[in-house]
């Protein structure tokens, strides 16, 4: 039997929340760092985070190679702990590969109590466009699916109007995550999910670092069969959320609450995007072309005592040159945009065993 969403979640996801990428947090010896791993997991909860992505980019793709094979004991770790929540909290599994790797994947993240898995398209070059939309029909079928494009300018390809107009058709897709580097890319996602008859269905989020609170403030409009047809970006599915969190769910919560009073955009929002920029290119490096994305995601969390150290499964992953000089001078210039002290008050309950 497929597996729908419940009414509550189903409330929170098209509401628009805020859902970190969860890392990975490894012990000295590259080991799982179980108590920190569950330190990371009740730290979004207590921030206030709507839900967490686990098994994504974030939580790095090697944990499904057999010399580690960590994606179970990650999925089931971030499981036990938000089964723990007694308010609704989304609980979404990345899942990628070829079909038959995707299908194990979701089968594995349903009997864990999943509630939607982020489907990656990435690395699937030779696959036609109608592939990968019977790929999403398939795994569809066993559980909700919170689509992604990861555009060309992140390393994704390229996908047209009319395959995400088909993908935003398929029943049991209630969510995309765009990536848009490229805005106009991103209008065709938008635009085609506003010609789509589920359109009241899906709810589209933002994975987009370079450009978060001006995303949070559009809302798109379109002319489809001769009537405007509107859609906002709900909420964010955001490794730059992995980080933060706390003042990233209170600033979402203040966009909305901005939106739904009417009226003008109050330009201190168009300020605050830029500052927020400027700390996305400390953590996630785009000088190095991203090579430092997830080091600079442990560095941040290790210098709030979240993390053990910074290290990754792959040796190449590390801080690029200068990369944890210019996360000292974000955190300088903008004070008000870290949690330090939030978690400095909590640190030692969510370490606790």
């Amino acid at each position: 039997m497929t597996k729908k969403l419940s009414d509550a979640k189903l409330t929170l996801l098209r509401s628009g929340t805020a859902i970190p990428a969860h890392p990975l947090a490894l012990d000295n010896s590259k080991r799982l760092n179980e108590k920190y791993q569950r330190a990371l997991t009740r730290y979004y909860i207590a921030a206030g985070a709507g839900g967490i992505a686990v098994g994504v980019h974030s939580t790095q793709f090697e944990i499904r190679n057999p010399q580690f094979s960590l994606y179970e004991p990650v999925l089931r770790l971030a499981a036990e702990e938000a089964d723990k929540v007694s308010r609704p909290f989304l609980k979404i599994a990345g899942v990628c590969g070829p079909t038959v790797q995707a299908v194990k994947e979701a089968e594995l993240a349903l009997s864990l109590g999943y509630d939607m898995v982020l489907l990656s398209m990435g690395g699937l070059n030779d696959l036609s466009e109608e592939q990968l939309l019977e790929r999403t029909r398939i795994i569809a079928d066993i559980m909700p699916v919170f689509g992604f494009y990861l555009q060309p300018a992140a390393g994704g390809r390229l996908l047209s109007y009319d395959f995400w107009k088909e993908f935003a058709d398929i029943t049991n897709v209630l969510a995309i995550k765009t990536a848009p580097f490229n805005r106009y890319q991103t209008l065709d996602v938008i635009r085609a999910v506003c010609a789509s008859k589920r359109k009241d269905e899906i709810s589209i989020y933002t994975g987009n670092d370079d450009n978060i609170i001006n995303d949070l403030l559009t809302t798109y409009r379109f002319i489809i069969n001769g009537k405007y047809i509107e859609k906002d970006i709900v909420g964010g599915l955001l490794g730059h959320w992995a980080v933060w969190t706390k003042k990233a769910v209170e600033m979402l919560a203040e966009i909305k609450a901005h939106k739904a009073a009417g009226g003008g955009i109050d330009p201190k929002w168009l300020t605050k995007n830029i500052q927020v920029t400027d700390a996305n290119a400390a953590f996630f490096d785009p000088a190095h072309q991203f090579k430092g994305c997830i080091s600079g995601i442990h560095e941040v969390l290790y210098r709030q005592g979240l993390m053990e150290n910074i290290l990754c499964l792959s040796d190449h992953e590390q801080l690029s040159p200068g990369q944890s000089e210019e996360i000292d001078r974000v955190y300088a210039a903008y004070p008000d945009l870290n949690d330090d002290a939030f978690v400095k008050e909590n640190l030692s309950e969510w370490l606790t065993d």
